[in-house]
């Protein structure tokens, strides 16, 4: 009797330390020393993530449009009037060198990096303006991705397919935290002039919304770690053989014992 409630308790301890409790699922709660704030106050402290700043090793898609194809062919690296695709843009873009220049045929090397997308384009204007007064200058920046790994459905790496996207657009393209993911340990790499800058926090509180890591940016890298329950997930073939193996033990010496 003794041992098969030793079998038990082992059963039930297995059980429990492989189950994760609801709260720990879901995202977005209430912090304890913070009352409940209606959604207007919540989005007058909302952050606005302020905009990407070009580093070396970007790629920039410009196109110079004019009513003369002529000049058009001259400064653009794309050749024919056919449709733009990704994967022509990313083939026909500038490469930001380690200096921070790209550079551009028959103008040179222009400055571009710690400027954002609205500041380059406002100065290729004022350098254009010098060889075509009716040039029409488009700017933006190729291979804008983020990547996603840890204890996602689908890690990988995604495209930033929108301005202003949140961490929460992010982890639906890659199809949700798992189960056994720990919505309160994200870590955020960003990448910064000065090497890259790791940042913690958590989905399961509110304060994210107002959060500067609430918007991804180009080349940010999520990691989603994991609970503690998923070692006993992973290990539970081990555990079930373990427990499997104790039972017919006992069972065998509660067997000679009636003998």
């Amino acid at each position: 009797m003794k041992n098969h409630i030793i079998v038990a308790v082992l059963s039930l301890a297995f059980i429990c330390g492989s189950c994760v409790s609801r709260k720990k699922l879901t995202y977005l709660h209430y912090s304890d020393n913070r009352s409940e704030a209606s959604p207007e106050q919540e989005f007058r402290y909302s952050v606005t993530p302020s905009a990407y700043k070009i580093m070396p090793n970007d790629y920039l898609f410009i196109r110079v449009i004019t009513p003369d194809p002529q000049w058009s062919a001259l400064f653009n690296m794309q050749q024919g009037e056919g449709s733009i695709t990704m994967e022509t843009a990313a083939l026909s873009s500038y490469a930001v060198d380690i200096d921070g220049d790209i550079e551009i045929p028959y103008v040179g090397k222009v400055k571009v990096v710690g400027k954002t997308i609205p500041e380059i384009k406002s100065r290729l204007d004022t350098i254009f303006r010098s060889y075509v007064t009716d040039a029409v200058i488009s700017v933006r920046m190729v291979d804008n991705n983020i990547s996603i790994i840890g204890e996602v459905a689908v890690p990988g790496r995604y495209p930033i397919i929108k301005d202003r996207m949140t961490v929460f657009d992010a982890l639906a393209m890659a199809g949700d935290i798992s189960s056994y993911g720990n919505r309160k340990e994200i870590q955020l790499i960003r990448p910064s002039p000065y090497g890259p800058v790791i940042k913690e926090f958590s989905l399961s509180d509110r304060s994210i919304l107002t959060s500067e890591l609430y918007y991804v940016m180009p080349n940010d890298i999520l990691y989603v770690s994991p609970l503690k329950a998923r070692s006993f997930q992973v290990n539970s073939s081990v555990w079930t053989l373990f427990l499997t193996t104790l039972t017919s033990a006992f069972g065998i010496i509660a067997f000679f014992r009636t003998l």
